[in-house]
């Protein structure tokens, strides 16, 4: 439905050429603001209803009291199995974190969603086999447990912006009882969530368009292999200006892998891709303070990292 309104404007109303960087960068940019928006929207309406029949404080407490880690696990499987973006699972983050989920247990949907996900499973099995896709799919899914984890460990809620204000809601009025109050409640918690993020969306998504049609991705990956031990880490940093899914990365992977590059540091620069995103960083500045959303890159980061060196090793 995205693509086809995004389609509509780019090609018919607007009447640009297909196939041109224009093209590509305004359909780019009207399809992932019109979803990542859509599903703000939706989310926090939908998580909006259902805190006025559930306790907040309540819920977060059983969260926080999942023994052996399984809150994390649980996180990390739902975001793997979720077909999300970078972008597209901040809106599900920001469910989490209205819903009082606990910080690391949100966190490790986050890092896990762009990650890993089953288009990109297939993809990824049929042209680098199914051993390797497995062990790609619980590489990504023991990162997101051990990065929710240990973002969780820092303690950082109170760098949470949107938290702070969702409490001092909560305290100063009883939620509704009646369902159309429940309702109205509800679109006006996902109106006011939205008109909070949607200029930050444009901003990131609008950096992401840029990049997606102008910036060749030629010049990134025939860079990666010329920096022997430092490859790994380089192609982090190189992924991170790329806004895209796994699942459109693989190919372009398989490609570069079969140019020489290792597989481990090719690996390392997918996930970054997915999972490190500039236009992701811009939305969620929006959310979080600087200092918690340096030590969310920083740890995601670091994994990836030691990742890329452990495939590296293993190939």
């Amino acid at each position: 439905m995205f693509q086809n309104f995004a389609d509509l404007i780019t090609y018919n109303l607007l009447n640009l050429t297909a196939d041109t960087r224009l093209a590509e960068s305004v359909n780019f940019f009207i399809y992932d603001v019109v979803k990542i928006l859509a599903l703000i929207f939706a989310v926090v309406s939908l998580i909006g209803f259902v805190k006025t029949y559930v306790n907040p404080k309540k819920f977060k407490e059983s969260m926080s009291k999942a023994r052996f880690g399984t809150g994390y696990l649980a996180a990390a499987i739902f975001g793997a199995i979720s077909p999300f973006c970078s972008c597209s699972s901040i809106p599900l983050f920001i469910g989490f974190i209205k819903a009082r989920i606990p910080l690391g247990i949100a966190f490790s949907f986050l890092i896990t969603s762009p990650l890993v996900n089953e288009v990109a499973f297939v993809i990824m099995g049929g042209l680098f086999g199914w051993r390797l896709a497995f062990l790609y799919a619980i590489s990504g899914i023991i990162l997101g447990i051990l990065g929710g984890y240990i973002l969780g460990l820092m303690k950082m809620e109170k760098h949470i912006i949107l938290e702070k204000v969702e409490a001092k809601e909560i305290d100063a009025k009883t939620l509704p009882k009646k369902f159309n109050e429940k309702l109205k409640y509800a679109i006006r918690e996902g109106k006011k969530t939205f008109l909070k993020i949607y200029p930050y969306v444009l901003g990131g998504v609008f950096i992401g368009s840029l990049i997606h049609g102008y910036v060749p991705q030629d010049f990134f990956t025939e860079h990666i292999g010329n920096y022997k031990l430092l490859s790994v880490p380089i192609a982090v940093i190189f992924g991170i200006p790329i806004y895209a899914g796994c699942s459109a990365v693989v190919p372009m992977i398989f490609a570069i892998t079969k140019g020489g590059i290792p597989l481990g540091t090719s690996l390392a620069f997918m996930m970054s891709i997915a999972g490190l995103s500039l236009p992701e960083a811009i939305i969620l500045k929006r959310v979080m303070a600087i200092k918690l959303l340096a030590a969310f890159f920083a740890v995601v980061a670091i994994g990836i990292v030691i990742i890329g060196f452990l495939f590296n090793a293993l190939a």
